[in-house]
């Protein structure tokens, strides 16, 4: 099934431009200038990726990303944020509100094309697995559902991939490096710094079950999803 992409961005030269780009790989977009139209998009059927500009009238992306994380019926749709920030502050708000992946203008169509097909991959439920149990904390990849009794736990995508990782590895310390091949794949463009804000997301989305402790942090070595202390 082709994937279906939504532009949100307000210059409308960069908008056409990656309308074309994405149209040419497969992809099927639509877009939206401004924080109004873009909420006015995202319905049924829900996009399966956005891609998000920093700042357009009505609102800026940070906003949007929010809105997006604290409905039931949006939060698992992947965010890639588009912007000229460079500065790390900058990125590290932007996963932290949400986003999956965050590319700093100008980018390459070809790296923007490998990215949304990274993040898509990784979004996406591992198929056919039985579900796995830690505690009382039960992770299902077929139904992409995290459950702590009948508490389901929320948590973005990229936080469903790096806990089905550690829970499917446990007892031994992975790096960052490693990590990264892992959970987002060789070949993509991520930062180190990126997983520690994912751990953070996820370790705050288990929090209430109080399973948080399961994910240890190894001074100057990585991390480790361990049931000792």
């Amino acid at each position: 099934m082709t994937a279906k992409i939504l532009i949100v961005e307000d210059e409308s030269a960069i908008r056409e431009m990656l309308a074309f780009v994405l149209d040419q790989h497969g992809f099927n977009t639509t877009s939206a200038e401004d924080f109004d139209s873009a909420i006015n998009m995202i319905s049924e059927p829900y996009p399966d990726l956005i891609l998000l500009d920093w700042m357009f009238p009505g609102g800026s992306g940070i906003q949007l990303a929010k809105r997006l994380r604290q409905d039931e019926f949006t939060r698992q749709i992947p965010i890639i944020m588009l912007t000229a920030r460079g500065e790390e502050e900058d990125k590290v708000r932007g996963l932290e509100v949400g986003a999956d992946d965050y590319m700093t203008k100008p980018f390459s169509p070809k790296e923007l094309v490998a990215r949304i097909k990274a993040v898509l991959r990784r979004s996406s439920p591992t198929s056919l697995e039985e579900p796995i149990d830690v505690q009382g904390l039960m992770l299902d990849p077929v139904s992409h559902r995290v459950t702590v009794g009948d508490q389901v736990l929320e948590m973005g995508p990229t936080e469903f991939r790096l806990l089905h990782f550690f829970m499917t590895h446990p007892e031994r310390v992975y790096s960052r490096e490693q990590l990264l091949d892992n959970v987002w794949g060789t070949n993509v463009y991520v930062e180190d710094r990126t997983v520690d804000v994912h751990i953070r997301r996820l370790r705050k989305a288990i929090e209430p079950s109080e399973h948080d402790r399961l994910i240890q942090t190894v001074r100057g070595a990585g991390y480790r999803f361990s049931t000792r202390l």
